[in-house]
């Protein structure tokens, strides 16, 4: 959406707001799609935006779901259990129990010998078998040893409950790394091999998490993307595993299709240095993790028009600005929380800043939504607008109270 539509969006649903867009969705799944095995199936995990699930469902094969909370979201949404991959690293018996209620689940993920029992017991409890991916780990708490992924597969070649389809291999996100990739694409192949060489297992699917990066600070390269994803998809198909495959991606499917937009209420001056404060800050945009306000974040303040609908002097803090103007002035963006670690940006150069400029935070589709502090200082969360393909939004979440969570149920 362009300058003029955001701030319509600002003012109708108010700030702080998060934008996600279809279009931009659509856009980043055609181009994994030529860039990636046409065998790959791509799987949404849920955790890196749940707001998302209306406009992406009709792009991605499955969703992971990792809690009970993400099953009911499932479950509110209308999604069919077969689309749904259950997995993480802790699966409770009343989650369990609660996805054989819904139907067939897709698949179910196997992190360790004591959920494979688990899902054994439930499964012959509700007389169904049940199909499994047996996780691989890369070194972490996730997954399993080779060892016991070894003696899982012999244990249940011919077991009347559980149907062992495969592997998941999944080691965390923001791999720039392509070695790293072929590392753990070769390992996989290996144990594949070896499992079928001596306990005459052929694994029948492999799911992996390429943990796709996202660059939040540099601007945008298209070539060296696609070039990126390219190469991804030669090791993918140089894999001696040749099977149907699934991609699980989060942040790689959904970052570029989220903005933030939050507004300025304050603007001062301390001891020589301006500070702007906005009604959002950290807990609403926590994909910079440990580089907050060490690098400039993609922001851009919003243009405003006049009544003819012509643009009044505005700046955008990713233009070049003449550090002898002397309306170009360094400003720090502060957030509307009661800690010095709320800092936005840093050292902006900016003309005219005063209350009631909206900036306009990109790539803030994946994680920013649910990860940060958001309890904290009992503020409201942000609104959540969905953008279809037509421009036509609908209100996700309106602008919703934390004070309830956070007040004590009995007072002395």
């Amino acid at each position: 959406m362009n300058d003029t539509q955001l701030m319509t969006l600002a003012r109708e649903y108010g700030t702080p707001l998060y934008l996600f867009e279809q279009t931009a969705l659509r856009d980043r799944v055609a181009l994994l799609r030529e860039c990636l095995p046409a065998r790959a199936e791509l799987c949404l995990a849920i955790k890196a935006n749940p707001f998302a699930l209306p406009i992406i469902r009709p792009y991605v094969h499955r969703l992971e779901v990792c809690s009970p909370g993400e099953l009911n979201i499932c479950e509110a949404c209308g999604t069919a259990p077969e689309e749904i991959v259950l997995s993480g690293v802790y699966k409770d018996e009343a989650m369990v129990r609660h996805a054989l209620s819904l139907g067939d689940i897709h698949r179910y993920t196997v992190e360790s010998l004591a959920q494979f029992e688990l899902l054994r017991r439930l499964a012959q409890e509700s007389g169904r078998r049940l199909p499994v991916l047996l996780r691989l780990t890369c070194g972490s708490q996730f997954g399993m040893d080779a060892d016991d992924i070894r003696a899982l597969v012999a244990a249940a070649r011919d077991d009347a409950w559980i149907d062992v389809r495969g592997l998941q291999q999944f080691s965390g996100t923001q791999k720039t790394s392509l070695r790293r990739v072929e590392r753990e694409l070769a390992r996989a192949d290996a144990l594949m091999a070896e499992l079928e060489e001596t306990c005459g297992f052929v694994c029948r699917e492999f799911e992996y998490g390429p943990g796709l990066p996202v660059d939040y600070f540099d601007a945008p390269d298209p070539a060296a993307e696609r070039a990126f994803l390219e190469q991804l998809g030669d090791k993918l198909d140089a894999m001696a595993f040749q099977g149907p495959l699934t991609l699980e991606i989060g942040r790689g499917l959904t970052a570029c299709c989220g903005t933030y937009l939050t507004a300025v209420v304050d603007a001062k001056t301390n001891q020589k240095v301006n500070y702007a404060i906005v009604d959002g800050g950290i807990h609403h945009l926590t994909y910079y993790g440990g580089a907050m306000a060490m690098k400039q974040p993609p922001v851009r303040f919003l243009e405003e028009t006049d009544g003819n609908g012509k643009q009044c002097e505005a700046v955008s803090p990713a233009a070049a600005i003449d550090d002898a103007e002397a309306s170009a002035e360094s400003w720090t963006i502060c957030g509307s929380l009661c800690t010095t670690n709320d800092i936005l940006v840093k050292s902006l150069p900016v003309r005219d800043m005063h209350p009631g400029r909206v900036l306009a935070f990109e790539r803030a589709g994946a994680y920013c939504m649910t990860e940060g502090v958001s309890l904290l200082l009992s503020r409201e969360l942000p609104a959540i607008v969905l953008a279809d393909e037509t421009g036509t939004t609908h209100l996700a979440r309106p602008h919703t109270r934390t004070d309830p969570l956070n007040t004590p149920a009995v007072v002395p």
